[in-house]
């Protein structure tokens, strides 16, 4: 019986002993579950779509009014508004790139000397569009095309007379929407040496002049559309008829020449920029040595996040463009150059990559 009983005892303690070992501990289990984790499939999170634009937009706007009462040195009551957009939208991936700009501005004034009348004192239209294609990775040259539009929105009058009957203004028209208007586009190369300097030749550029308004053709250099011994045409010459005689103008001129295309961009601190771009063109098919010229310079001083003093110039000198000089009492070409100081409310929009 006794050896019956440790017989069974050393039956049971085998029997635990072969359980044990077969039996997994929690560190096997842990290291099982962990290897299944591994050799499952993995989700993988879609990588990030790349942004090859960058956008900005400012917004400016301004205000400045003047009142007097009983102000013994004199003046006038005046208000002055101006607004004004500049856009980009900028696109770059691998060798190509394309850049987009758009600048719009318009301002009035009105004066108590000249009561129930507003005058334009700025208004502009600028649109440019430039593609490019680097000739190597590391290159400062690129293939262009370049693509610029100019005019402006409204029409636009000097010498104001007012009729002492009805008390009305009117004066003499100078210039209005498309017209003129100057559409170019050219083929080239682009000379991007550092980040703050650009230069375009485009040998190959083809130019539109468009003058809507025939009363305005002859003065911005439009082509006579009919013979010079016209009957209609001399019959309106003889009566001195400005608007008959415009009619006869072409609405628009196609020329072909070389444009060069300078801009400069820098930053003296993070308030102060400068900016300025000069164009030249000249066309092959007519007197090549007259050269139509246009330089626009910008400062701008980001007072604080939301104020801006701001100083633009344009220069501009077409050969075509006849403007009439009191002190000569003759219509011939001259240099045009005009000057705008603002003080604005601004608002800035930006996209990085």
């Amino acid at each position: 019986m006794k050896k019956t009983v440790i017989t069974l005892i050393l039956a049971f303690a085998a029997a635990l002993t072969l359980a044990a070992q077969e039996a997994p501990t929690a560190q096997d289990a842990a290291a099982e579950a962990a290897q299944a984790i591994s050799a499952a499939p993995q989700e993988e999170l879609p990588a990030p779509k790349p942004n090859y634009w960058t956008n900005s937009l400012v917004i400016d706007f301004g205000l400045n009014q003047t009142s007097l009462v009983d102000w013994a040195a004199g003046g006038y009551n005046t208000i002055t508004l101006n607004s004004g957009l500049d856009a980009k939208a900028d696109y770059a991936k691998d060798l190509a790139s394309w850049n987009n700009r758009l600048q719009m501005q318009y301002g009035f004034l009105y004066s108590e000397e000249k009561e129930g009348l507003i005058q334009k004192n700025t208004d502009r239209l600028y649109l440019e569009s430039k593609f490019a294609y680097k000739t190597g990775a590391e290159s400062k040259w690129s293939y262009s095309a370049a693509f610029d539009f100019r005019t402006q929105f409204s029409d636009n009058f000097d010498t104001y007379v007012q009729d002492a009957t009805t008390k009305k203004w009117s004066g003499t028209l100078k210039s209005g929407l498309l017209s003129p208007a100057y559409i170019n586009l050219g083929l080239g190369m682009d000379w991007n040496p550092t980040s703050w300097f650009n230069l375009n030749v485009a040998p190959l550029t083809g130019s539109v002049v468009i003058v809507d308004i025939p009363l305005l053709r002859k003065n911005y250099g439009m082509e006579l559309g009919v013979a010079e011994d016209d009957a209609e045409y001399t019959a309106a010459v003889a009566a001195d008829d400005a608007a008959a005689i415009g009619s006869f103008y072409k609405g628009a001129k196609f020329q072909l020449g070389a444009q060069v295309k300078m801009g400069a961009k820098a930053k003296v601190n993070d308030n102060l920029g400068l900016e300025t771009q000069l164009v030249v063109f000249s066309n092959y098919l007519k007197d090549p040595q007259n050269m139509r010229v246009n330089w626009d310079n910008k400062i701008s001083w980001q007072l604080t996040k939301f104020f801006k003093f701001g100083l633009d110039t344009w220069l501009i000198y077409d050969p075509d463009v006849l403007i009439f000089s009191e002190k000569d009492n003759l219509t011939v070409q001259r240099v045009q150059f005009k000057e705008f100081v603002t003080f604005n409310f601004t608002w800035t929009f930006s996209n990085k990559k």
